[in-house]
């Protein structure tokens, strides 16, 4: 990527600049205990339930292989079942619910064959699939390369969850015949740190602000949490999900042993470092020295914002930043800090943290969700266009990844552009407005 933007620049495009982000260290859910393998296939359907296209399965013998396009579904099976598969033979099974479904080979290449099915299947590592020719079965094989099946945590207010310190995956709750609890459920912390410093009372948030709890009890290796909110209908806690403890202060570096290794290989080719869960003035050193050590001084430093901590020592983070000489940013990673902080104070703190870097002189970048719905799929939200407008009073705007991205990036333009002729910073302009000459 890196090559193929300098390759741009050089042949004429804009000026660009690549920032790295060091990932810090992860507060995330672990993994969560296998329900299975599964594969799940499926014709089209129409409204009424009727088959608008059947499910184009194919099945080959390479458990990594791509799916070629135009199919649906991809099948690992025995090498020896494929050789003996023709057009015209049938694929007969008893899926894991018991049902007989029948697939209808239609199309055989060399190491894979494409099949059909009319009615949907599940189809488990235990399944049996016969081909047959006529009545005589010419091969059988079972389903290999299946996919784990990981079911989420599905919480309500009030339920119990406990936090683990044992990397053991996480299981579900339990409960007996008459429904009463057994066991809650359970979901490995990745940072151990934590269950040595949180107390009782504090709360802690799950995936983005979704899942609120508290602490209820914590003895160093499980950590009792009661929810205190989640959707009526249930919230799902996945694996790999942030995990935010907004009261309380974890004593721990920005910097770990992996980003220490990243930094070495992304100098070569990066113009800007941005340094995640950025907490203390220390932090802010840390990072600067290992720079030294790579004799690296025109690289540019990002510190993004995003916890409670780095909010309250935003004026000494700024001046260890600033001792250092080199070019210097801030990113306002609205996510995190509505998560750490509560969503109604973050326009407040926004607004705080660009009034604190405008006296220090240093750039913003306007970060998280901005114009979202456009980027994913091609039409904004009011809201996001209001917020969008908003970003004019930073330097710079980050945009998320997805399948407009290009068209967004013209929208954003437009609307910064527009805006840009009535505010600078955080002043208004006071220019001529055109809807006044009509007057």
């Amino acid at each position: 990527m890196a090559r193929h933007l300098r390759s741009a620049v050089e042949n004429g495009a804009s000026p660009a600049r690549i920032q790295v982000d060091l990932a810090g260290p992860k507060l995330r859910t672990g993994p969560m205990q296998s329900s299975g393998r599964l594969l799940k296939l499926k014709p089209r359907r129409d409204l009424y339930g009727l088959v608008l296209e059947p499910c184009r399965v194919w099945l080959h013998a390479e458990a990594d292989a791509r799916l070629p396009a135009g199919l649906h579904k991809p099948l690992c099976v025995a090498a020896e079942f494929l050789q003996q598969c023709q057009v015209g033979d049938r694929i007969q099974l008893v899926d894991g619910r018991g049902q007989r479904r029948k697939m209808n080979v239609v199309q055989v290449q060399t190491g894979s064959c494409i099949a059909e099915l009319n009615h949907t299947a599940y189809i488990t590592d235990a399944t049996r699939l016969d081909l047959k020719r006529g009545q005589k079965t010419m091969a059988s094989t079972l389903a290999l390369g299946l996919q784990d099946v990981v079911l989420p945590i599905v919480l309500f207010r009030g339920d119990t969850l406990v936090l683990t310190r044992s990397l053991q995956p996480g299981v579900q709750e339990q409960r007996d015949q008459l429904g009463d609890l057994v066991q809650p459920a359970r979901i490995h912390c990745s940072l151990p740190q934590a269950f040595d410093q949180v107390e009782v009372g504090q709360r802690v948030w799950f995936d983005d602000g979704k899942i609120g709890a508290r602490v209820e009890a914590c003895d160093g290796r499980e950590m009792y949490l009661r929810i205190t909110q989640a959707d009526p209908k249930g919230s799902r806690l996945q694996p790999e999900k942030g995990i935010n403890f907004p009261d309380t202060v974890l004593d721990l570096p920005a910097l770990t042993a992996k980003d220490l290794l990243d930094l070495e290989q992304v100098v070569e080719f990066a113009d800007m470092i941005a340094l995640s869960f950025v907490r203390v003035p220390a932090d802010v050193d840390a990072l600067h020295q290992a720079l030294d050590r790579l004799d690296r001084p025109q690289l540019g430093v990002v510190l993004k914002i995003e916890n409670r901590q780095a909010f309250e020592n935003l004026p000494r983070i700024l001046l260890a930043g600033l001792r250092h000489g080199r070019p210097l940013g801030v990113m306002i990673a609205r996510g995190d800090l509505a998560v750490e902080l509560g969503f109604e104070r973050l326009s407040e703190v926004q607004q705080e943290i660009l009034w604190l870097c405008e006296a220090a002189h240093i750039p913003v970048i306007w970060a998280t969700q901005i114009l979202e719905s456009m980027a994913k799929k091609g039409v904004p939200s009011r809201a996001e266009v209001t917020d969008a407008a908003m970003a004019v009073v930073a330097e710079c705007v980050m945009l998320n990844k997805g399948p407009y991205i290009v068209e967004t990036v013209v929208m954003l333009r437009d609307i910064l552009a527009r805006m840009d002729q009535h505010y600078h910073k955080r002043r208004a302009t006071l220019r001529p407005l055109s809807v006044a000459r009509l007057v």
